[in-house]
């Protein structure tokens, strides 16, 4: 009888062995699946806030007589677009935020500058976990690019103001301002495959 009762504790101990080792699985298998639950939240979260700290900035009247930066990024792209045409051999005066056409007169302002592709991209960089430095990086190259695309894209609005004025609303409309947020998503998903690659290397 002795032998009988240890051989049941020794079976009572070894199910509850395996109960807790289930549980453990089960427990670590939920947790794996909150953690990217967790991880898509807190970025929706710091993408919101960082968002509205941004237009905060650009659009609150008191910063603006500061710094306006709104009208300093319109006016570099404004400046920069005219160069271009210039170059290619179409005449423009670049006046702040317009720029004088011989037939057109663009008036680059926010939501037609590309300033909000640039934010819509370096929030999304910042706001996605990853180390500092590549988010920097990142900031920086996808900045460069969308400006660059950017500034084709209004100098080929100013061609198309000029020599095609029966589409120029359907291109500048429907074409061009699609394309910028078409651009800064990309650019983003790259950036993304860039920071996973980044962090397998470290890893």
């Amino acid at each position: 009888m002795h032998l009988t009762g240890r051989k049941k504790d020794s079976n009572i101990i070894k199910m509850d062995n395996e109960i807790r080792e289930i549980m453990g699985k089960k427990k670590r298998q939920s947790e794996r699946v909150s953690e990217p639950r967790k991880g898509i939240k807190k970025f929706i979260l710091s993408y919101v806030l960082l968002t509205g700290l941004f237009c905060f900035l650009i659009a609150y009247r008191p910063i603006q007589n500061l710094v306006d930066l709104n009208g300093l990024y319109s006016g570099s792209v404004v400046f920069l677009t005219g160069k271009v045409l210039n170059f290619f051999g179409i005449p423009s005066i670049c006046r702040g935020s317009i720029i004088q056409l011989p037939s057109i007169a663009l008036d680059v302002k926010f939501g037609c500058s590309g300033l909000e592709a640039v934010m819509i991209y370096c929030i999304a960089v910042v706001a996605f976990p990853s180390p500092w430095k590549e988010r920097i990086i990142g900031i920086v190259l996808g900045f460069v690019v969308i400006q660059a695309v950017n500034i084709i894209r209004i100098a080929g609005l100013a061609y198309a103001g000029i020599h095609y004025k029966q589409l120029f609303d359907y291109i500048h409309i429907y074409v061009a301002q699609g394309i910028m947020i078409a651009v800064s998503l990309g650019i983003f998903f790259i950036y993304l495959s860039y920071a996973k690659t980044a962090e397998k290397a470290i890893s």
